[in-house]
């Protein structure tokens, strides 16, 4: 282990005993050294390593056993795990919102007329490019572009379900401005207004899953990392 500056907090303590779990230093029910042996390894107080062993079991790392010590309780990253079973729900939503998507604007290619496309083109404008100086703003002018897409499908009960999905929506959204996965640009949200304005569904179709594509490529290859 490396010794950490006095001015390291708990947090600090804990990143670096977590490192040697996963780097297998103890085995999975091997004790560890006692809190004095790690005070002065990582130059912390007693408390700060209480603390952090305090974190290390909250997160399934570590157990304390009563009059016994501490053992290692498991050596997979938790936060690994976590972060990968997150991108496959994120996968599943934005398969799931690609299939809204996609009947919508074949359903709007069908329905649409000058006033739509107008609308939409006009909503796309508003949109924008992302900022990171009010990205909340942003994310709620992307739905409303978005939605306005399911509106013009003309069907009432798609209409509803990407409503009470909103949420999950909004999610999906957000996660293609975090850096995560790629933010389909303003070219890829034109070319889909452009498809419905074409009156052709088929056309529309292909402009929703060229939109959606790099996006769930980009989730498989998270997911196989």
């Amino acid at each position: 282990m490396e010794p950490l500056s006095r001015s390291s907090l708990a947090e600090n303590a804990a990143d670096s005993i977590r490192a040697d779990i996963l780097a297998h230093r103890w085995a999975v029910g091997e004790k560890l050294p006692n809190e004095a042996t790690l005070s002065t390894t990582l130059s912390v107080s007693r408390g700060t390593i209480r603390e952090a062993v305090r974190v290390l079991v909250s997160q399934g790392y570590l157990e304390t056993r009563q009059g016994s010590g501490t053992y290692v309780r498991s050596t997979v990253d938790a936060t690994r795990t976590l972060g990968m079973a997150r991108r496959a729900g994120l996968r599943d939503q934005f398969e799931a919102r690609c299939a809204l998507d996609v009947e919508a604007a074949r359903l709007a290619a069908i329905r649409q007329t000058p006033a739509v496309i107008s609308e939409l083109r006009a909503l796309l404008a508003a949109r924008g490019h992302s900022t990171d100086s009010d990205r909340a703003a942003f994310v709620a002018r992307d739905i409303a572009f978005h939605k306005a897409v399911i509106a013009a499908s003309g069907n009432r009960a798609m209409i509803e379900i990407y409503e009470f999905f909103s949420a999950s929506i909004q999610e999906t959204i957000e996660a293609t401005i975090s850096a995560e996965v790629p933010e389909p640009d303003m070219q890829a949200h034109a070319e889909i207004v452009d498809a419905i304005e074409t009156g052709d569904p088929q056309q529309a179709d292909a402009a929703v899953r060229r939109f959606m594509a790099p996006v769930i490529a980009a989730l498989d290859r998270m997911l196989l990392s």
